[in-house]
């Protein structure tokens, strides 16, 4: 959309009051959540937050569940300053809260400049059909997957994507679901690595990927030039990164011929809640792309390390083999989507100047990723698990949706879903002392035809998973993924993780829309835990050193880190030393011992 007038066609003033209701709802909620704000009762379920000066004054209705967790309705959020009340204004909400937030003068600014972000993201979606959820429910993979409108749950900026112009995202933008076809370079071995699982190969992977045509025509691209084809690997690249950063930063490469530019490929893909993967939509059975992409969003410059990737596939190759001989895993039949070959380019120059956080060596790599399609049988479907979160303009969740569908007691349709996602990362945790970064966007479900939940696959494996146990006996190329962690904080990455940053919203919604009480909802959690553990005897001192039941867990805040840092929340080879912890809250599941 290059038209300058119609690319704004979602910022009109009644989209913008409403996602900065929806905004500063989600902000007094989070940050109530990790006590960076304390809203003072006012009777009836009724709170008062106070500006850092005392002037302003925001007042709203909540209602308090398991974990802390406050359920703010938007409706009755309201401003007063000075006996009047005034428009809600999401840029100065956090600027009358700078101080209470731990805004520093350099972070505020580019803060704001990623609430905007957001706000004009869900002024878009407005725009969008009012979409049921139990309509979605029955949609395709992918329009689950652009039909989301929340993004993370507990990031107050969760779409800031600096660097997107306007028109770049309505082009890129997974809700925009916008086809996309990708760049194609070729990077001179000389600085180039391909790396595959054993069981692909280069020539065997482009060639289903790309096909003959498209193959045949870069080859006469490079031979046009004077160049052998055979000194080259040929990369995918985002078309942002090519026209943002490349074609500038790697000016030099581009100029020698190290990176020559191929055109497009003929394959069309949609942008996934990630942003810089890719869904192959003209072949839904080809490999996912994930690319580079030197964009800042939650946290991160949302590049990939060249250097990463050359270990990424014998890190998957490792985890599916360690699934494969599991007899606990293979009865969830738990399984992960593989990243079955990486390309990374190394930039010497930029590599000689910079240390290793940064992200001029991560402006160029790829990865393809297995697809789930191809593993469906009969009458299964997909859908992210981010999906369970969704909640429709009358207020309808999209997990409502599929227990109602299913006739199956809510309880039952819970503990299906709880075998399929807990038992393995409970199962992975207690017998291999591994962790994953199981949120709601990095797991698939796969629904059936009742609408309940089959079985669980797990995605962006190389990056995200860790081995704990110092003594665990790793190849080589994969020691990369273990990592030292205090003790006392190895079982947060289940209670943070999946508890406070999954279940919390998870049961909460469910209590809200009345389809099942918190109790049932932390009665059945519990008793998932408890049947497996009761299968596991022979773990029963690992049960015990690592107490799933302990009365309380520390409360790890993750918009404090990015309040703190935008740019670089946690340095992925320390995870555990930047985090914020905040006192603890009480677990749910405790008096079900």
């Amino acid at each position: 959309m290059d038209n300058p007038v119609d690319s704004v066609a979602h910022l009109t003033p009644e989209l913008w009051a409403e996602a900065n209701r929806q905004l500063i709802r989600k902000g007094l909620a989070e940050f109530a959540h990790e006590r960076l704000l304390t809203p003072a009762p006012l009777g009836d379920d009724r709170y008062a937050v106070a500006s850092d000066d005392g002037r302003t004054e925001y007042r709203f209705t909540a209602r308090r569940f398991a974990l802390d967790h406050w359920q703010v309705l938007a409706e009755t959020v309201t401003r007063h300053r000075d006996g009047g009340e005034l428009p809600l204004d999401a840029l100065e909400f956090f600027t009358e809260l700078r101080g209470a937030l731990g805004l520093s003068d350099e972070i505020l600014p580019v803060y704001l400049e990623e609430i905007s972000s957001t706000l004009s993201g869900t002024a878009y979606k407005l725009t969008k059909p009012d979409v049921s959820a139990a309509d979605l429910a029955h949609a395709g993979f992918q329009a689950i997957e652009t039909g989301m409108t929340e993004g993370h749950p507990c990031f107050v900026a969760n779409n800031g994507r600096l660097g997107f112009g306007i028109h770049e995202y309505h082009r890129y933008a997974p809700e925009a679901a916008a086809p996309v076809r990708l760049l194609w370079v070729a990077a001179h071995r000389s600085r180039a690595t391909f790396t595959s699982g054993a069981d692909l190969g280069y020539e065997n992977l482009l060639r289903a990927e790309l096909g003959e045509a498209a193959l045949d025509r870069f080859d006469a691209r490079l031979r046009e030039l004077g160049l052998d084809p055979a000194e080259y690997l040929l990369m995918p690249v985002h078309p942002w990164q090519w026209w943002n950063k490349l074609s500038v930063t790697f000016a030099a490469e581009v100029a020698q011929r190290r990176l020559v530019p191929l055109g497009e490929g003929d394959d069309e893909y949609l942008a996934q809640q990630s942003i810089r993967t890719f869904f192959n939509a003209t072949d839904p059975a080809k490999h996912y792309v994930k690319t580079a992409m030197s964009v800042i969003n939650m946290g991160f410059m949302r590049g990939l390390s060249a250097a990463y990737m050359e270990a990424t596939p014998a890190i998957n190759d490792w985890l599916a083999g360690l699934i494969a001989g599991d007899d606990v895993l293979k009865a969830a039949r738990f399984s992960i989507i593989r990243e079955h070959a990486a390309v990374g380019y190394r930039h010497l120059e930029y590599e000689a100047a910079t240390d290793r956080f940064s992200p001029y060596r991560k402006m160029l790599a790829a990865l393809w990723r297995e697809s789930p399609v191809a593993t469906l049988e009969d009458g299964e479907r997909l859908a992210t698990m981010a999906s369970l979160l969704h909640v429709d303009r009358a207020g309808k969740s999209f997990a409502g949706a599929l227990i109602g569908e299913s006739d199956l007691a809510p309880e039952v349709w819970l503990r299906r879903y709880l075998d399929a996602y807990l038992l393995p990362v409970l199962h992975s945790f207690y017998a291999y002392d591994l962790v994953y970064m199981p949120h709601g966007e990095n797991v698939i479900l796969v629904i059936g035809e009742d609408g309940a939940v089959q079985r669980a696959i797990f995605k962006d494996i190389a990056e995200e998973i860790c081995v704990m146990d110092p003594d665990a006996v790793l190849p080589p190329v994969v020691e990369r993924i273990r990592a030292e962690v205090p003790e006392s904080m190895k079982l947060l990455s289940i209670f943070t993780d999946v508890f406070d940053c999954f279940f919390r919203f998870l049961g909460a919604t469910l209590a809200t829309e009345g389809v099942v009480s918190e109790e049932t909802f932390w009665r059945t959690v519990a008793e998932c835990v408890a049947a497996y553990q009761e299968s596991a005897p022979h773990l029963a001192d690992k049960f015990a050193q690592y107490d799933m039941f302990t009365e309380e867990f520390a409360l790890s805040c993750l918009n404090r880190l990015q309040l703190r840092n935008n740019k670089q929340m946690v340095d992925l080879a320390d995870p555990s030393g930047a985090l914020q912890l905040v006192g603890s809250l009480e677990n749910p599941i405790a008096r079900f011992r």
